[in-house]
């Protein structure tokens, strides 16, 4: 009995998808043709344009103040609603219902409904929208490619085709400060592992003169990369939260393992394609990789991702190439590829397993201090954190309690309003203390679970941290 009693917590989730232009439909009656995507597709016809009237209305009127920054968000007790225009007229709309708890009444009445509408940071899910655009644009180029090929019907079909999948991978209750980020994680090397790779990589771009770009990962890491750095922090969150995962699965559960050596050179050695052929002894295997849009001079550039996995001792080795889209990629290019490739990352792999070995001895868990902390850096998008377990689209396992993440959200907020270094120190009500700190591009967050411990004694703390973590980095006091 008592347990049916119990309050219901319920998380934030997604009402509302939609996409207009308010330039489509100017006339009355033709309200509906402004409208390019919506999800749920099911909502009757009137109540979207309805909806979409009324985000027109609040970015129309919020121009009147400032006509260069129209309205971001709009906050409401049960949902909070983010506008975001990628491109000149095209606007997406994401609603989200606040976070609630449920509290159940004696004699049969209602439960009682409490909406906790500070919860949700508004650069954090701002960041998840313009995240949606950026991956829609790295498989489809940017919304006036279509109009110009197809006109709205093309677009629309696009759009349909990508956000009903897309959105299905959208878990907004594990969203966070690394989704403001965006960043990206680098795997640190010596200098001479490091030019090992590097002469990897040119080898392979001289040898096969078809590849334009490329990149080398391990373990979800970068190490190499060729790419713009924005087309790279897209392409890295497509591949470790999407690519990566759907392909290991399977592997961690000994179906459809790939792990048969092949003879390549008088090498063995484990590598195979994660994109286009499964099996490159099939006679009926299929040379089709998927397109990504990258940027160039001209704007943009239309490429074939190759993406090629090593596997040995349960780590990943990663070459990504791209090549252009202009390019047939056949049956021959592949075999040559393959047979390049796979027999150097043989060669690589147990300079880079060393290096791992070594990263973990001396930042294990062992020796790790009474201290979480995530660190980023805004000039090369660097990322680390040792508050996130683990991080996909699907599944966020944090160490620390969301209350905890939601004071590095809020902190976040105010360095986003200075220009100047800044440093900001917070008592928890959970006894934990969280410190701030921003200086030069780079921002660090700590936790530390030191209850009895005034501001000086976190203050040094927060310096031993620096010392021991970054003491390549200079952080101004």
């Amino acid at each position: 009995m008592a347990s049916g009693m119990q309050e219901k917590q319920y998380t934030p989730c997604l009402l509302n998808f939609f996409i207009y232009n308010p330039t489509f439909g100017p006339r009355e009656g033709e309200e509906e043709k402004k409208i390019l995507f919506y999800h749920p597709s099911e909502v009757e016809k009137n109540e979207k344009i309805r909806n979409v009237g009324l985000c027109e209305a609040i970015v129309q009127f919020t121009r009147t103040f400032c006509p260069t920054k129209p309205a971001k968000s709009l906050h409401t007790q049960k949902n909070r609603q983010f506008f975001f225009e990628p491109e000149e007229n095209f606007w997406i709309v994401m609603v989200v219902r606040n976070p609630m708890i449920e509290k159940p009444n004696k004699d049969g009445k209602p439960p009682t409904i409490e909406y906790q509408e500070e919860e949700i940071l508004d650069t954090v899910y701002g960041a998840v929208v313009r995240q949606c655009y950026s991956m829609y644009k790295l498989f489809n180029g940017p919304f006036s490619r279509a109009m110009e090929a197809g006109g709205v019907e093309l677009l629309m079909q696009k759009l349909e085709k990508f956000f009903y999948r897309y959105l299905q991978t959208l878990h907004l209750q594990s969203c966070d400060l690394l989704d403001v980020f965006g960043g990206i994680s680098f795997f640190p090397l010596d200098k001479m592992t490091y030019l090992k790779i590097q002469s990897f990589v040119n080898r392979v771009e001289e040898s096969l003169s078809l590849i334009k770009y490329t990149a080398f990962l391990y373990n979800d890491q970068l190490i190499w990369s060729g790419l713009e750095q924005d087309d790279m922090r897209t392409l890295y969150k497509y591949l470790t939260t999407s690519l990566f995962p759907r392909h290991s699965e399977p592997e961690l559960a000994g179906r459809d393992s790939p792990l048969r050596p092949e003879v390549a050179g008088n090498l063995l050695h484990y590598g195979r394609f994660l994109t286009g052929p499964a099996n490159l002894k099939d006679p009926e295997a299929k040379f089709r990789f998927p397109k990504i849009f990258v940027a160039s001079e001209d704007g943009y550039e239309e490429l074939h991702l190759i993406v090629y996995k090593f596997f040995v001792i349960a780590s990943c080795f990663l070459s990504l190439d791209l090549i252009s889209a202009s390019v047939e990629v056949t049956r021959e290019f592949c075999e040559q590829l393959d047979g390049l490739v796979g027999p150097q990352l043989t060669l690589l792999a147990s300079d880079i397993c060393e290096q791992f070995t070594i990263n973990r001895r001396t930042s294990g868990p062992e020796k790790e201090p009474q201290f979480k902390f995530i660190y980023f850096n805004h000039m090369n998008l660097a990322e680390k954190s040792t508050i996130h377990m683990r991080k996909t689209a699907s599944v966020c396992l944090t160490s620390v309690h969301p209350d905890l993440m939601k004071i590095l959200g809020d902190i976040n907020c105010d360095f986003a309003r200075v220009d100047e270094d800044e440093e900001i120190i917070v008592k928890a009500m959970t006894d934990y203390w969280v410190v701030g700190k921003k200086s030069d591009q780079r921002e660090l967050y700590v936790i530390l679970n030191q209850k009895n411990a005034n501001l000086i004694e976190v203050n040094e703390e927060v310096k031993r941290l620096c010392a021991t973590q970054f003491n390549n980095i200079f952080f101004l006091d």
